[in-house]
């Protein structure tokens, strides 16, 4: 009968921690997606083009005024050191 009862005990023991763990994985990509973006002072963002680049020439660049991996407003004339050229 102990053999019995300790198999159900150890049973809901991985059960809990295996639904806490699905829980938290859950939080924790949620998490890592809205932190996805970097700040436009760790990005080095300025309002004016570095010569020839410029947000809007950028493959991160989503118009009007948004960037896939700098966070806030972004301006098409602006520019960070994420640039990425659009390719022709």
């Amino acid at each position: 009968m102990s053999k019995i009862e300790l198999s159900r005990r150890l049973l809901m023991q991985k059960a809990a921690a295996a639904s806490g763990a699905f829980a938290m994985s859950g939080t924790i990509a949620n998490s890592a997606a809205a932190q996805a973006k970097s700040a436009p002072q760790v990005a080095g963002y300025q309002n004016e083009p570095n010569g020839g680049q410029r947000c809007g020439n950028c493959q991160h660049f989503q118009p009007p005024s948004a960037c896939k991996v700098v966070a806030g407003r972004i301006s098409a004339q602006g520019w960070c050191r994420l640039f990425f050229a659009k390719s022709s």
